[in-house]
């Protein structure tokens, strides 16, 4: 009797074609078994997100699968496929800044800049989410960032203030 390889094996996901839309752009990778932040990074030369504890744990690898925050180095290309993935460059509307990039450099919430991608995209998936948060759903979203430079303190006031421009934009129907 033959046996049947299984369907969707690791080693079959590692040899398909993976389709991801990356700031708007439909790609693919052959390599299943890469993680979504080498990807980014070395393949289509996206290096705005880092890496840094590559565990999953620090935040500085932080980008948008399917509008939920997540960790790059820990999720393999396999499982993103026909996904949308949004890094830090892809928030910007031409030379136009994106509130929140706009709000962390208005309030200064960044100190090095290492961690500060990821930062600026948990700001935008907790400004999805709540749009006038308060200082404990702020503290309590961020806690997964993990920063040695600040306070935080900074980075709260970026995420109120970024609130602020995201109102003025609803209001005014586009980027100002």
């Amino acid at each position: 009797m033959t046996s049947t390889p299984l369907l969707g094996t690791a080693d079959d996901d590692r040899e398909a074609s993976i389709r991801v839309r990356v700031n708007g752009e439909q790609r693919v990778c052959f390599d299943g078994g890469k993680t979504l932040g080498d990807w980014l990074r070395n393949d289509l030369g996206l290096t705005a997100t880092k890496l840094s504890c590559e565990q999953g744990l620090c935040g500085a690898c932080g980008v948008l699968v399917d509008g939920a925050i997540t960790g790059a180095c820990s999720v393999l290309m396999c499982d993103i496929d026909g996904c949308d993935v949004i890094t830090v460059e892809g928030l910007r509307d031409g030379a136009r800044l994106h509130p929140v990039q706009q709000a962390f450099l208005q309030c200064r919430g960044f100190q090095c800049g290492y961690c500060t991608p990821g930062m600026v995209m948990s700001a935008v998936a907790l400004l999805a989410e709540s749009k006038q948060p308060s200082d404990d759903e702020i503290d309590s979203h961020f806690e997964g960032n993990l920063c040695r430079c600040t306070g935080y303190v900074a980075i709260r006031e970026s995420v109120k203030h970024a609130a602020m421009l995201l109102q003025q934009e609803r209001q005014g129907g586009g980027r100002a």
